[in-house]
């Protein structure tokens, strides 16, 4: 018998953000570019068909990315985001008990940002939401987004960092393409991200804020006892926290299996951050549910530990029993 699921990072587009998804054919094999599009539009019968092969119960759905993180025209994003918001919602409304939804925020404008997520999570029913990344070259721990933490601490909505491409290509990837993009390079740069909002002290000024990030955490929690070593010794200027770098890891940062169907990065990630702070994933369509299903009924744990990552934290996390 399959254990209940919920799924977090599981994503649909909408026909109007297609040009922006064409902006990441620069990280995939012009072979399979383009191969996901009908899965992600369909709402019906092929995405449910994939959910219940593997027992998922709820799909929490996302736009594929970058989607307006790579507008230039701040007006123009915030009414796209809205609409694709709009839009998601008269989907989750035709099977409630399916899905739920993960915001699409216009990270230009940070306030209305905020505002757009209350609206989501408020009046839409939504769970929380996802940004891809960097906007324009300015990353969540900066200044201007005060105003976007505040209303996420208040809320205690979960904020999901998903993979994007840097703002520039850095040196490290000259003549190595597979090395930008879904191999290394969106790791390096989520992962960095997330960093950055540690050690900018987010957590502190805002300790109900709740951040996710996706492949087991993009790697970090097999860092977190070299973090805490070394920023001991790192030269740091007037930047202080008020716990070690680990400890925000196991308080305010959950982490996803979404393509990543391995049995020692969880293990891993369990011993480093806790069993609580483990999520079950797919990355449908990008990735295959049946993979995704099989692995986590046969990796070895307890019958506690597959409740926990596949259902209950989820649920949790997301207060999906409200």
């Amino acid at each position: 018998m399959k254990s209940p699921k919920i799924a977090l990072e599981e994503h649909f587009m909408h026909p109007d953000f297609l040009e922006y998804f064409g902006t990441t054919a620069v990280n995939i094999s012009p072979a399979l570019f383009g191969k996901a599009s009908e899965a992600l539009m369909d709402f019906g019968e092929r995405r449910l068909a994939a959910m219940d092969e593997i027992g998922i119960e709820k799909s929490i759905l996302s736009l594929a990315g970058p989607g307006v993180q790579v507008e230039k025209r701040t007006a123009l994003a915030v009414d796209r985001a809205r609409k694709v918001n709009d839009y998601l919602a008269e989907e989750i409304a035709k099977r409630p008990d399916r899905y739920g939804g993960f915001a699409h925020l216009a990270m230009q404008d940070p306030s209305e940002a905020a505002d757009e997520l209350e609206r989501c999570v408020r009046d839409l029913g939504m769970q929380g939401a996802m940004i891809n990344g960097q906007t324009g070259g300015t990353y969540l721990d900066d200044d201007r987004y005060s105003p976007f933490w505040e209303r996420v601490s208040d809320l205690k909505a979960p904020i999901y960092i998903h993979p994007n491409n840097p703002p520039e290509v850095v040196h490290m990837y000259h003549e190595h393409p597979e090395l930008y993009g879904p191999v290394w390079s969106w790791t390096v740069e989520t992962a960095t991200h997330a960093l950055r909002l540690v050690f900018a002290g987010t957590f502190d000024r805002y300790p109900g804020a709740r951040l996710v990030l996706g492949h087991l955490g993009e790697a970090l929690p097999f860092l977190l006892w070299r973090l805490d070593s070394r920023w001991e010794i790192s030269h740091r200027g007037e930047m202080r926290l008020e716990k070690q770098p680990s400890d925000y890891f196991r308080q305010n940062v959950w982490v996803t299996t979404s393509g990543m169907c391995a049995d020692a990065p969880l293990r891993c990630s369990i011993d480093m951050m806790g069993v609580g702070r483990i999520l079950f994933s797919v990355d449908y369509p990008f990735e295959q549910a049946r993979e995704a299903g099989d692995w986590i009924e046969a990796t070895p744990l307890s019958d506690e530990e597959r409740r926990l990552i596949c259902y209950d934290n989820a649920r949790s996390l997301l207060k999906l029993d409200r």
